[in-house]
This record gives structure tokens, sequence and C-alpha cells, in this order.
């Protein structure tokens, strides 16, 4: 069974940066199309970001595209979100997510069958 565990998550003022982590157990990441999702309080979780199974693709949510970075080390089985020029909206909880397997890319929480804990973070103004 897969266990996901993000950390890196905190309080930053608008226009500053973070990076979070996601650490894999149980399967490699290497072998699945990995993401991260968010979810603000009253609002439905959302897609950020996902890595193709391959590691050669990548898609962002238009909200984050030309800011954030997804990327992953399967040396170390970890996924990673840069985070940069951050803003008070980007503020929320922040899961990493693992797609069933023999699933490329995809966007929809559906399809993702392991999620981490979650980590919070808030953009002050």
């Amino acid at each position: 069974q897969m266990q996901l565990l993000e950390s890196g998550g905190g309080l930053v003022q608008s226009g500053g940066s973070l990076k979070l982590s996601c650490a894999a157990s149980g399967l490699p990441l290497a072998e699945l199309a990995t993401g991260w999702f968010r979810q603000a309080p009253g609002n439905e979780r959302e897609f950020v970001a996902v890595i193709s199974q391959s590691g050669g693709s990548t898609f962002y949510s238009a909200s984050v595209k030309g800011r954030f970075t997804i990327s992953r080390d399967n040396a170390k089985n970890t996924l990673y979100l840069q985070m940069n020029s951050l803003k008070p909206e980007d503020t929320a909880v922040y899961y990493c997510a693992a797609a069933h397997q023999g699933i490329v890319y995809s966007l929809k929480k559906g399809d993702f069958g392991s999620w981490g804990q979650g980590t919070q973070v808030t953009v002050s103004s």
C-alpha cells in the first residue's frame, strides 16, 4: 500500500516562495502519474499540477501556470511543488496524490487512488 507524506507548507507573504515535498513509500513514483491538488475552506479540492507517469510531461491549472513547477526525483521517490510569486488566493491545504496504476496522465481527482494528509499553505497580503 502506498503512503504519501507532504511537508514544506507554512506562512509566507504575498510574492514569496515555498517548496512542497511529498515523500512516497510502498510503490515507486516513477511508475505512476503524480500530482498536486489543493482545497481552500468552503471549496472543493481542485487540480493544481500533474507530472506524467514517464515524467516527460507536466500540466498546470491556469491559476498557477508560470508560477508553480512540479518535479519528481525518482531516486528519492519524492514529488515536489515549487511555488513562486505566491498570492493570497493560493492559500489552501495542498495534497499530493498518485494515480491508479496504468493511468499515464490525468487531471481528475477520481483517477488518483493514493493521497497524502495535506500541508497547509497560507499566503498573507
